[in-house]
């Protein structure tokens, strides 16, 4: 990459300069009309408790569900019967939801440093513009779902792995990991560590403060309720879903509804996270967090997490919805199903996701994220690779407010956790570039197939974390024609100390430095691979990633060689090949 004020050909490094991404454009895709229908106007006798189901879909569940009208604001409360009425037809190939809300302010998130961070928005309610880390799956691509709401540089909070642009055939990929050590918002190159819940379907509600005995049975009527929707949810009964809340919360909650259901939801299992607490000053109405997990496409998954606030008002003595927002305390930020209508396709290996207004992209985008998606399997660590990647593909509004925004303008993509063993990728498609995108795929999937679930926390990994990466992105090309040779070679002569543990870049460094910096990664990675084979090297990856060996204890155990050498033997490598 080069400096702020140096532009060689070929190549953009500003984020907000728009790129063309028409090879993307569609190509043959099966596709499905799916009409809204809400099952049945809500009753107020939807609110009584009920036991806590098991909230999951049965396993041969596949097509989209019903998602309300594209326009949110002119959308029908579902209280009113016009609202059992089918939308207008809708263009082939895609299933659409409400119309996106407002944008929302950025809030700060980045990843490409082998540390994960954790970006920290504040709760928005859904109703207001704010925004807040296998088996044989053999079936035809499914078709293209419209729905509602829903890089890193070194040390910032909040924060996936990212990439930065490298147009021609292939960009250094700005691949980052945050770690959230004590920092607050920021942006880190890297991907993103992301505590994931212990159970998000059975934690207890009393938490740290038990409560009084009177907000432990609200709050437990407050959990029936929530289970009851999320029954609904998975059932694919949109009224059912809507009836807990107050009629002002439904037009949002059915953006949610459509955004979910558009991605296939399978699980939705909701746990309170302590006592529901009354909101001062607003006698009647109380707030609960709750933690959810979830699972996309496939049933019975290891669910993904997110937390949520829920906010309640009591009608006599029954608790009804108001709202539920992002929650400030996830550490991954604001979901794309949370803030904007979907566009949905989802593949044998893949689900890619945009906004509405992108859809006409999601056939090519699909197309050559699932050829990536075969790349990155080979380097599951353990021989697992996720059960579905999840691809996100976002206009300029949603860079900014998904999982938190506030990326370096040189990002490309990153890679960000959600618990359950799995990282969400998200594209930038303000700098995407058509000669770049199966690049940028095959090294943002790798990491979503070969990182910890909670991300990795030493730095001095980074190298390791990001010469993969930037390995499984050259797709077996042969060296001299990785696009990074200069920027390291400029590396090199720019005064870096030759230890790979100290060759990360900062989150400031210039285009070049980062570029540089990749590219030692990926040589490094390169000649351990010429070496000991790609099995011996990714088994040394996981003893150092995974495991939380020393590079010194893997390398004994792994390549029976001392590190100290083979240390050495990596940077002069790396010398060689630039000259």
């Amino acid at each position: 990459m080069t400096d702020g004020d140096e532009q060689p050909p070929g190549r953009t490094t500003d984020g907000d300069e728009p790129r063309s991404t028409d090879s993307t454009t569609p190509g043959p895709v099966p596709v499905a009309d799916v009409d809204a229908a809400d099952a049945e106007p809500p009753s107020a006798d939807r609110a009584d408790a009920a036991p806590r189901p098991a909230v999951a879909a049965p396993a041969g569940e596949g097509e989209p569900a019903p998602v309300p009208s594209e326009n949110a604001d002119n959308a029908p409360d579902p209280g009113d019967p016009a609202a059992d009425a089918s939308p207008a037809p809708r263009p082939a190939g895609t299933i659409e939801a409400d119309a996106c809300p407002p944008s929302r302010p950025a809030g700060a998130i980045e990843a490409d440093t082998g540390l994960p961070s954790h970006p920290v928005a504040s709760p928005v309610a859904d109703t207001s513009p704010s925004p807040y880390p296998v088996a044989d799956m053999r079936q035809s691509p499914h078709p293209v779902a419209v729905a509602t709401p829903y890089a890193v540089p070194l040390a910032q909070p909040g924060q996936a792995e990212t990439r930065a642009v490298r147009q021609r055939r292939r960009w250094p990929l700005w691949t980052v990991l945050g770690l959230a050590l004590g920092l607050v918002a920021g942006a880190v190159p890297g991907v993103l560590l992301r505590q994931s819940a212990p159970d998000a379907a059975g934690r207890s509600a009393a938490k740290d403060d038990p409560g009084t005995a009177a907000q432990r049975r609200l709050g437990e009527r407050m959990l029936a309720l929530l289970d009851r929707q999320a029954a609904a949810l998975v059932g694919a009964d949109r009224a059912g879903f809507l009836a807990i809340a107050e009629p002002a919360a439904r037009p949002a909650l059915g953006r949610r509804y459509a955004a979910l259901r558009a991605l296939r939801v399978t699980t939705w299992r909701p746990a309170a996270d302590g006592v529901p607490e009354a909101v001062e000053g607003r006698p009647g109405e109380w707030r609960q967090a709750v933690t959810v997990g979830y699972c996309f496409v496939v049933p019975d998954c290891e669910p993904s997490t997110v937390e949520l606030g829920a906010r309640w008002r009591l009608a006599g003595t029954e608790p009804r919805l108001t709202a539920l927002e992002p929650s400030g305390a996830d550490p991954a930020g604001v979901r794309p199903w949370q803030a904007n209508d979907l566009a949905v396709t989802v593949g044998k290996r893949v689900v890619v996701a945009t906004t509405p207004a992108q859809r006409r992209k999601l056939p090519g985008l699909l197309a050559q994220a699932e050829t990536a998606a075969r790349a990155a399997d080979r380097y599951a660590i353990g021989g697992r690779p996720p059960d579905r990647y999840l691809v996100y593909y976002a206009g300029k509004g949603e860079w900014q407010r998904w999982y938190g925004g506030g990326r370096p303008k040189w990002t490309a993509g990153y890679a960000v956790g959600v618990g359950g063993g799995r990282h969400d990728v998200v594209l930038n498609a303000q700098i995407v570039t058509p000669a770049g995108l199966d690049d940028l795929l095959r090294h943002e999937l790798t990491h979503a197939a070969s990182l910890p679930d909670r991300g990795y926390a030493d730095r001095a990994d980074w190298w390791l974390v990001e010469g993969l990466a930037e390995y499984a992105g050259a797709d077996g090309q042969p060296v001299h024609r990785y696009d990074g040779l200069s920027e390291v070679r400029n590396l090199l002569r720019g005064g870096w100390s030759g230890r790979l543990d100290a060759v990360a870049p900062a989150d400031d460094a210039s285009d070049d430095r980062v570029g540089g910096a990749y590219g030692v990664g990926y040589l490094a990675v390169r000649h351990l691979v010429d070496r000991y084979g790609e099995q011996r090297m990714l088994d040394f990856y996981r003893a150092v990633v995974h495991q939380g060996r020393t590079p010194e204890q893997a390398a004994d155990e792994v390549f029976g060689d001392p590190w100290s050498m083979l240390h050495d033997d990596c940077v002069g490598y790396v010398r060689a090949v630039v000259g």
